[in-house]
């Protein structure tokens, strides 16, 4: 497991991973992303601030990034920079495929992604992931998979995949959606010759969205890997969007609601990584902080009582703008 690596590792910031979700395109549904971006969003101007992105969090001991082939160019941007920075052996870099990009570099696109989770789909991503990537490579996750997803039940499917981590690559799968914990529990039963097919698995939890948590636990107890996603619920809870509880406890610790949002996460047993979705290096430096946040019990308790129904969670994102 190329996580392994990260188990012995000292600094603390190890365990907090870097998506590209937000800067790997022009339009993406976190808040405020016209304070984050500059007005100038062409391809040149996206792959310098990944790079800036990606220079900063490595220097700062973060050693996991995260891409996908719908996330606009970040496998492009990645590969660019692990070119450049060939000292950088040392991290783990995971990309996800099931979805693909079709905003065609535009924020004002009627469909900026489309999900497909057929063979045909995962041979023609795979192929065109290892063009940039290749042996770089360490984790390839299934995109937004469901409970219904036929990517659960394709037998060929999961011989390719079996295949996949024959040859060195881990195979794992992201969910979304408010039955987050069926589509995990789901794939902790599929195998191949007997052997369980997912390494990892990445979910939302934050402390609006905690449903998957019981399940992120049996899948750690598994074996698998806990990858965490949308920690701040896209910008929900960080700055002066969080709610007041978070802002307090930040005021208190002296630092700034995302590192609250994120420390909660970071203090579940079972999370292996949790992702920032910074779009700047400050908001980075701000999400690191996260490393160091003390949050003793009745702290926590306090936040328990911000969990929505994951029903209106969902449906609150998704009627989030693309900017």
């Amino acid at each position: 497991m190329p996580f392994a690596r990260l188990a012995t590792a000292t600094t603390p910031t190890a365990h907090i991973g870097l998506g590209l979700a937000a800067v790997g395109r022009p339009g993406y549904i976190n808040l405020h992303r016209d304070r984050d971006l500059p007005d100038d969003r062409s391809v040149e101007a996206m792959r310098a601030r990944t790079h800036e992105l990606l220079d900063a969090a490595y220097a700062q001991g973060v050693r996991y990034f995260d891409a996908a082939r719908s996330y606009g160019r970040s496998e492009e941007f990645l590969a660019d920079w692990l070119t450049a920075h060939p000292e950088a052996d040392d991290v783990v870099i995971g990309s996800k495929w099931g979805y693909t990009y079709t905003a065609a570099w535009s924020v004002e696109a009627e469909a900026h992604e489309v999900k497909d989770h057929s063979l045909a789909t995962f041979l023609r991503q795979r192929s065109e992931t290892d063009a940039l990537l290749g042996d770089r490579l360490d984790l390839y996750q299934i995109h937004s998979v469901t409970a219904d997803s036929p990517a659960l039940t394709d037998k060929e499917l999961h011989e390719r995949l079996a295949a996949l981590a024959a040859e060195g690559v881990s195979v794992g799968l992201s969910t979304s959606g408010p039955a987050q914990a069926d589509a995990i529990r789901a794939a902790l039963t599929v195998t191949v010759d007997g052997e369980p097919l997912f390494r990892t698995v990445q979910a939302t939890y934050n402390a609006l969205e905690t449903s998957a948590g019981a399940a992120l636990a049996e899948a750690h107890a598994a074996g698998l890997t806990v990858i965490v996603k949308e920690a701040m619920a896209n910008g929900r809870l960080a700055g002066t969007e969080a709610p007041a509880v978070v802002q307090e406890i930040a005021a208190d610790a002296g630092l700034g609601s995302d590192a609250v949002a994120l420390a909660l996460v970071l203090h579940q047993p079972w999370a292996g990584v949790v992702l920032s979705g910074a779009a700047t290096v400050a908001q980075l430096a701000g999400n690191l902080h996260a490393a160091v946040v003390d949050l003793d019990e009745e702290r926590r308790a306090r936040l328990d009582a911000l969990v929505e129904e994951p029903e209106a969670y969902w449906r609150h994102r998704a009627g989030l703008r693309w900017s």
